[in-house]
C-alpha cells in the first residue's frame, strides 16, 4: 500500500472519529446515551483521581499561604512585643530616676542654693571615675567652675566644660580637680584633689595642724565660687610627706562616684545666705 493511500485512509478514520465523538457529546434526542454512559463510566476514575489531586494541591497552596501569613503575623507580634518591652523599660527607668530625684530633693539644702538638677548621661570610658557628663548646659545657666553636689550637700565635683545642653563634670577623684578644704574637727586646712581617678587626697596640711582618721572633711569656702561647708568625706589615713614639710591624708568620699545617677549644680548662693 502506497503512502498516499495510507494517509488518505488515516484522514478518513480521524474524520469519522471526530464526527462520532461530536455526535456522542451532543447526543441529539438521547440516541447515544449508552455510548455516552460508557465514556462517562470509563472516565470516572480519571476524573476522580484528577479531582483528588486538584483538591490536595489546592489544600497544599492554602497551607503554604497560611504559613506565610502566620510568619508575617508572628514577626509583627514580635516587633510589637519588643516595642512594648522597650517602652516599659523606658517608663520604669523614668520612674526610678524620678523617685531617686525626689529622694535627693528632700535632703538638699535648697534654702541655701539655687540648684539645677541633671542626670548623668555618660562617664569616663576608662572607668576611672574621673568625670561624668550631665544633661544640662549653658541653656540652663550652667557655667564652668560651678560646684556639683548630691543629697545632703555632698560635693562630688566641679563643672569643667559647658555646651548648649550637656556639661562635663570633673569629679573630686580627677587629678585636675582642686578644692580648698578644712578638717571639721580640728580646723586643719589643706587642698583636696584627685589621684588619677583612684581616690581623694588632702594635701598641703601644715605639720602643726592635727589630722586624725575618721575626721570629717568639708569645703572651706576659700578661693572662688565654692561654698563652705559642703561635705567631701572622712579621713582614712594621715601621714607626713617625705620632705617633712606637710601632712597628707587619704579621704574616703561619702558616695560612690561610679553609681551617680542624678546630681545638682550649684548655680548661685541665695542672697539671704550671703
Amino acid at each position: 500500500m502506497s503512502d498516499n493511500k495510507f494517509l488518505s485512509r488515516l484522514k478518513k478514520i480521524i474524520f469519522i472519529a471526530i464526527i462520532s465523538l461530536g455526535l456522542v457529546l451532543l447526543n441529539p434526542k438521547g440516541l447515544f446515551n449508552p455510548v455516552s454512559g460508557f465514556f462517562i463510566t470509563l472516565s470516572y476514575p480519571i476524573e476522580k483521581t484528577f479531582s483528588f489531586v486538584s483538591f490536595k494541591i489546592s489544600n497544599w497552596f492554602e497551607f503554604l499561604t497560611s504559613i506565610s501569613q502566620l510568619k508575617k503575623k508572628n514577626a509583627e507580634l514580635i516587633k510589637e512585643n519588643n516595642q512594648l518591652a522597650s517602652k516599659v523599660a523606658e517608663l520604669s527607668q523614668e520612674k526610678k530616676e524620678n523617685e531617686h530625684l525626689r529622694e535627693q530633693l528632700h535632703l538638699l539644702p535648697r534654702d541655701k542654693y539655687d540648684l539645677e538638677a541633671g542626670f548623668v548621661i555618660g562617664q569616663d570610658p576608662q572607668q576611672l571615675g574621673s568625670w561624668v557628663m550631665i544633661d544640662k548646659g549653658s541653656l540652663q545657666g550652667i557655667r564652668e567652675g560651678m560646684p556639683v553636689i548630691v543629697s545632703d550637700g555632698i560635693l562630688v565635683g566641679k563643672v569643667s566644660e559647658v555646651h548648649l545642653s550637656v556639661s562635663k563634670v570633673n569629679l573630686l577623684t580627677n587629678s585636675s580637680t582642686a578644692v580648698n578644704a578644712v578638717d571639721l574637727e580640728t580646723t586643719a586646712r589643706g587642698i583636696v584633689s584627685g589621684e588619677y581617678g583612684l581616690g581623694i587626697i588632702m594635701d598641703k596640711v601644715a605639720q602643726t595642724d592635727a589630722l586624725s582618721p575618721g575626721d570629717t572633711i568639708v569645703t572651706s569656702g576659700l578661693g572662688g565660687q565654692m561654698p563652705k561647708g559642703l561635705l567631701i568625706g572622712k579621713i582614712q589615713e594621715a601621714k607626713t610627706t617625705s620632705d617633712k614639710l606637710f601632712q597628707t591624708a587619704i579621704v574616703v568620699p561619702r558616695v560612690r562616684y561610679s553609681k551617680l545617677e542624678a546630681v545638682f549644680v550649684i548655680k548661685n548662693i541665695k542672697a539671704e545666705e550671703n
